[in-house]
């Protein structure tokens, strides 16, 4: 199977590591779209002439085109890439904002998948969140998620609309996690530990914690009720977050970034 990979960026590159580092295609089956030249140790065992920095009849050889460019780039390298684009082939975008409707209009493909994947695809612990076109069978579904899941997990919606959810929670949520994970590593800092201490402290914690939950049945508040005993220090945390309606707090928070997620991809 062919791939073309157009944008290598930090998401890009994380889409050409995963794929051959998972063995779902070969060098001599990656192409590379970018309008810098990918430099020679990147490479990876990809021939050189398979990577070019202007739109050309190669884009034809692709059984898919991952998109994975800067969602204002997307107009001006569509219209370049169109007349090489043929029927049979899976277009499969990244970009935040740019709806299957666009996606279509400047393609000319009626085989589209939109994705939401997260920073964590970097490491290959990423969520990605997709949909398709009604055109794309079952088999070619389960060929794109086999593909996202080189980078991680995914779920498959049918509503495109989710797409946007899914962007103010997974999409941005790894955002919402560093920002807890520096409020604690500032407050035990405040305390007296050295910021080399915190860091480790909260980041073990995090990882600890996440680990448990995924490796047991329980929910999180269940998980909550186990560690904040009666009268205890746990507690005595957590009824301040209530005080604060921190709950709430971040319910706003997500709430705004689906409403911004909706309004950028309007713009489109």
């Amino acid at each position: 199977m062919k791939i073309l990979i157009v944008g290598a960026g930090n998401m890009g590159k994380t889409y050409i590591r995963s794929l051959l580092s998972s063995h779902f295609t070969l060098p001599a089956d990656i192409y590379i779209l970018d309008k810098n030249l990918v430099s020679e140790p990147f490479m990876k065992g990809i021939p050189a002439e398979q990577y070019f920095s202007v739109p050309n009849a190669q884009i034809s050889k692709a059984d898919i085109i991952i998109l994975a460019v800067k969602p204002q780039d997307f107009e001006q390298l569509a219209a370049a890439m169109q007349p090489f684009i043929h029927a049979e082939q899976i277009i499969l975008s990244i970009m935040a904002g740019i709806t299957m409707a666009s996606l279509s209009k400047h393609l000319g493909s009626e085989r589209i998948v939109r994705s939401m994947p997260n920073l964590p695809a970097q490491v290959g612990m990423g969520m990605t969140v997709f949909t398709c076109s009604p055109l794309l069978d079952r088999k070619e579904l389960f060929i794109v998620q086999n593909l996202l899941n080189t980078t991680g997990k995914s779920v498959y919606v049918e509503d495109e609309k989710m797409i946007d959810a899914a962007t103010a929670i997974s999409g941005s949520g790894p955002a919402y996690v560093y920002y807890f994970m520096e409020a604690m590593i500032q407050t035990a800092m405040g305390m007296g530990f050295s910021r080399a201490e915190a860091e480790l402290m909260v980041a073990q914690t995090f990882m600890g914690a996440v680990n448990l939950h995924s490796k047991n049945d329980l929910s999180c508040q269940e998980w909550i009720n186990r560690v904040a005993s009666k009268g205890g220090t746990t507690e005595a945390a957590i009824k301040v977050f209530d005080e604060k309606t921190l709950n709430d707090g971040i319910a706003s928070g997500l709430t705004a970034a689906l409403l911004r997620a909706r309004e950028l991809g309007a713009a489109k």
